[in-house]
């Protein structure tokens, strides 16, 4: 397709065209150009596209064109994994439809009144998006009937099986009509998703973006060798430094949202935290106080940070590295939106960390730079030079200079020189805050070999040799939860995986560890066929029972169960606080092992 295609060659309705152009579009992007055409003529689709790659406009033009106003029954249904994604799309859908009279839509997602969006189903919707969980609840509850519908299409469709929704989207695709529509949109496109195409769709249209699309081209991307305790102090030194007005930190888990939430508010910076134990209203609230610049930073873990779609973010913190490729590329592409510059901004601690950075490299095909944490005497001359274009700003504004040339005059009376009282005014402008980056200025130990360069060379923009210029880190420091796994050897069919800081254990009889002292085993009904991996364990139990995540011990995962220790004095806690949670979308039964 020729790139000068313009939305008009589309074959949409004017009135959706003028929505377009007042939301400030002008040519369709890769993914609306192929994609479109065979939504409007009814075809199923696979659609490969990354987050804003312009996915969500590729498939609500074309269903809005499609729908019948007069008929108001539900007649497209739309699933998302995460209730901000489901509202964001939603929001499009409304924008789309605003010149259009009648088109209506809903979301409908949990963590909200179900009466509340059973009232607005039977006032009538032609369009219906939600997470595939509350979706099934209004299907059981007759509240939402399917046999209207003409389309639907799965969102995020690999995010959604990562989730466990696979059940709950089989069973709404098999409560669909048997002449339909099914399109799906992913970012990737493994085994399991495959299968459900070839179960679910005939003769899919493919349209795939490629794979040098997949990477934003205008994300800066940078990492930073520090020491974990050293983190937040280091990401508030940027923020400053480079005055970043809006960002974005991942971290891996909620309890680590909460934790660098706190200490970026001891640095004197705005942030909130998004996560999956807020409430929806809470949710609503920090996304809110974010799109409207009232706070500066935005923490949140990969799941909750789903359909964030602020166009001015320019930077993204990666606090904790992702723990697969995939999230990587989602995250990153939070920032560098709308055809702007952004930076993507690693911590690393350690060789485990040095090595997950390399894999990110082959996966984007783009270097990822290390760069020296800025001075302090480079955070001295930003306020100096600030200080210098706000004097200069504020001569060049005219206004009634009376004022203060009268208590210029008065200052010269007293017998004060011009340099005195300028002296004396800088010190005023600049004292406490420098006074204040001396107080907090620390020194980034990432690893005792490597190459620092020149200590008081100034620039903070000073690269390192990733080959020549580290070892990778002391091999005592970890860089967070992640860096305490070590795989252990295979059994037949269970991994082993010991998160001992000192390394191995000792074997038992039948190559079971050895378990320390004052520690609980526990086994839980989940396993490798639940594809869950040490790191979703942990994830859980750390963030639910608020077990801190280096006290927990030794992961045995089998096929259809595995065990985790952790301290005795919390194993009832977590038993309990388990009882209510899931692990990838699956219910969690834990217990006592009595091996």
């Amino acid at each position: 397709m020729e790139q000068t295609l313009k939305f008009s060659d589309l074959g949409i309705s004017a009135e959706i065209l003028k929505s377009v152009e007042e939301m400030g579009y002008t040519q369709p992007s890769q993914i609306q150009t192929e994609a479109i055409p065979y939504v409007l003529a009814g075809r199923d689709v696979i659609g490969q596209a990354q987050t804003g790659t312009g996915k969500t406009a590729a498939f609500a033009i074309p269903i809005i064109d499609l729908v019948d106003p007069d008929f108001n029954k539900p007649q497209a249904i739309i699933l998302c994994p995460t209730r901000e994604l489901a509202v964001q799309v939603e929001g499009e859908f409304q924008k789309l439809s605003k010149h259009l009279r009648n088109i209506n839509s809903v979301a409908i997602y949990g963590g909200e009144s179900i009466d509340k969006q059973i009232r607005v189903l039977r006032k009538g919707v032609q369009i219906v998006v939600g997470t595939p969980g509350r979706v099934q609840d209004h299907i059981k509850r007759g509240t939402l009937k399917l046999e209207d519908v003409g389309i639907i299409v799965l969102d995020e469709a690999d995010e959604m099986l990562d989730m466990g929704f696979r059940d709950d989207i089989e069973a709404i695709l098999r409560e669909m009509p048997e002449e339909r529509q099914t399109v799906f949109f992913s970012a990737t496109m493994p085994k399991p998703i495959m299968d459900l195409t070839k179960k679910f769709q005939k003769d899919p249209a493919i349209v795939k973006i490629d794979k040098k699309e997949l990477t934003v081209s205008n994300i800066e991307q940078v990492y930073y060798e520090v020491k974990s305790s050293l983190r937040v102090d280091l990401m508030a030194r940027l923020i400053n430094v480079n005055e970043y007005s809006l960002s974005v930190v991942f971290c891996n888990t909620k309890r680590m949202t909460d934790e660098v939430t706190e200490k970026l508010a001891a640095h004197g910076i705005l942030a909130e935290a998004l996560h999956g134990d807020l409430s929806q209203a809470q949710r609503d609230k920090v996304m809110n106080k974010f799109r409207k610049g009232h706070c500066a930073v935005l923490v949140a873990t990969d799941v909750a940070a789903r359909g964030i779609d602020v166009d001015d973010v320019e930077a993204v913190f990666n606090f904790d590295l992702p723990l697969d490729e995939e999230n990587y590329v989602h995250r990153i592409g939070r920032t560098g939106r709308a055809g702007k510059s952004g930076t993507a901004i690693n911590f690393i601690s350690g060789r485990r960390d040095s090595y997950k950075l390399r894999d990110l490299e082959r996966f984007t095909k783009a270097a990822i730079t290390q760069l020296a944490p800025p001075s302090l005497a480079e955070l001295i001359q930003m306020k100096k030079d600030q200080l210098a274009n706000d004097i200069q700003a504020k001569i060049a504004i005219e206004e009634d200079n009376q004022l203060f040339e009268e208590t210029l005059g008065q200052l010269l009376a007293n017998g004060l020189t011009m340099e005195q009282i300028a002296l004396g005014l800088t010190k005023i402008a600049l004292g406490d805050s420098v006074k204040k980056l001396r107080e907090q200025n620390f020194s980034i130990e990432a690893g005792s070999d490597r190459r620092r360069g020149d200590s008081d060379s100034r620039g903070g923009r000073r690269e390192f040799s990733r080959d020549g210029g580290r070892d990778g880190g002391r091999r005592g420091e970890r860089g967070g939860r992640n860096d305490r796994f070590e795989r252990g050897e295979r059994s037949g069919r269970r991994e082993r995986f010991d998160r001992s800081e000192r390394g191995g254990r000792d074997a038992g009889p039948r190559g079971e560890r050895a378990r320390e002292a004052n520690m609980a085993r526990l086994f839980l009904n989940l396993g490798k066929k639940d594809r869950i991996r040490p790191n979703d364990i942990v994830g859980a139990i750390a963030g639910e029972a608020g077990v801190p995540g280096k006290s927990i011990g030794g992961i045995d995962i089998y096929d259809n169960f595995s065990f985790v220790d952790v301290p005795q004095k919390d194993a009832a806690h977590v038993i309990q606080v388990m009882k209510t949670n899931t692990i990838k979308g699956k219910s969690v039964n834990m217990e006592i092992s009595k091996g």
